[in-house]
């Protein structure tokens, strides 16, 4: 570590849990961070839900019981703002770093500089948002799509993008005979299309394993119980919430992993855990994923559920040993985890 010690104050999205098992990429990318910062000799204090684990100090918000409606995301927003306002007074903390797509509901006032990382596209947040009054808040994306996409947004003040990453070096010591199934991993919900893989699953006569979270927003549970389960079958089957060692299991057994997503994916950290165990990546071409995923060398990208079908046949002709290749290149969490410590010194200085 080179100059003095820095204290970054985390900021969870207020409705999920941050920590190594954690199912959102925001979340898990907010581990990573915070696990760096302990690494390097920085004081880390992470503001997020009951249930959450960090490296560094841990700030708990309480955990909404019931329903994840507009009442609870109001009380969840409060109790993170008060707990951000805590931390303040109690800490010279250096740097404020938001994840939270509600980033804007529980911004501090004027003090320490504030890093806001987008982790959505740009239409999902409120345009008053991507330019903040604050003085001294930065906002940046992701991935080079997502940027494009925060310039078009007229996002200010706007920083180069910090890609994603993964533990490429965790996941690629996982060594597993391969079988026949297809996986598919994340929240469960309409955009992330669930359905899709499976039915692109059914119609290549393959199996198909499906991870995840069903959180309780009425749509999910919704899309969940009415488009999700009734295709489920022996072959077909949702296994619910995996845990990092679990989902390591899974990717290095997969033959491969789907990615069905219809909405602009700012990044994906699924493919890239998937590429770090040699497991090739079948995506459709929304948002990043084409940046992600390498056509033809770590995985297809495909139209729809009938291209995916056919990709699933493909897959073995891939070397799993030129994926990891890639993904050892790529797709750090160690890289990544240098480009915030550098952004957030740069951001105190």
């Amino acid at each position: 570590m080179t100059g003095e010690p820095l204290t970054v104050l985390s900021v969870a999205y207020p409705l999920a849990p941050v920590g190594l098992d954690a199912v959102g990429g925001a979340e898990q990318v907010l581990s990573a961070v915070d696990r760096a910062l302990v690494a390097a000799g920085h004081r880390s204090i992470v503001v997020a839900q009951e249930g959450s684990t960090a490296a560094g100090a841990l700030l708990r918000v309480p955990r909404p019981t019931g329903a994840l409606d507009d009442a609870a995301r109001t009380k969840a927003q409060a109790d993170t703002a008060r707990a951000v306002a805590r931390a303040l007074r109690a800490e010279r903390v250096d740097v404020v770093h938001l994840h939270g797509i509600d980033f804007h509901s529980y911004l501090p006032p004027p003090g320490p500089p504030v890093l806001v990382t987008l982790h959505l596209p740009p239409a999902w947040y409120p345009a008053a948002a991507l330019r903040p009054s604050r003085p001294g808040t930065w906002l940046h994306g992701v991935s080079a799509s997502q940027h494009a996409a925060l310039l078009e947004a007229r996002a200010e003040p706007l920083l180069p993008p910090v890609p994603n990453g993964v533990p490429v070096e965790a996941l690629g010591a996982a060594r597993h005979a391969r079988r026949p199934f297809a996986l598919a991993l994340g929240r469960v919900c309409p955009e992330k299309g669930q359905r899709i893989a499976l039915e692109a699953a059914r119609a290549a006569r393959a199996p198909l394993l499906i991870g995840g979270q069903v959180y309780p927003y009425e749509v999910h549970e919704r899309y969940f119980a009415e488009e999700v389960a009734p295709l489920l079958d022996r072959h077909r089957r949702f296994l619910g919430p995996v845990g990092f060692a679990r989902k390591r299991r899974l990717l290095a057994a997969a033959r491969c992993v789907l990615v069905p997503s219809t909405a602009p994916e700012t990044s994906s950290l699924v493919a890239m855990e998937a590429a770090a165990c040699g497991t090739p990546v079948v995506a459709f071409a929304s948002g990043a994923l084409p940046e992600v995923v390498e056509h033809g060398r770590t995985g297809f990208i495909v139209p729809d559920a009938a291209g995916m079908a056919e990709a699933i046949g493909r897959v073995g002709a891939l070397d799993p040993e030129e994926i990891r290749r890639v993904a050892r290149r790529r797709f750090s969490a160690s890289r990544m985890g240098g480009d915030y410590l550098a952004l957030h010194r740069r951001l105190a200085a």
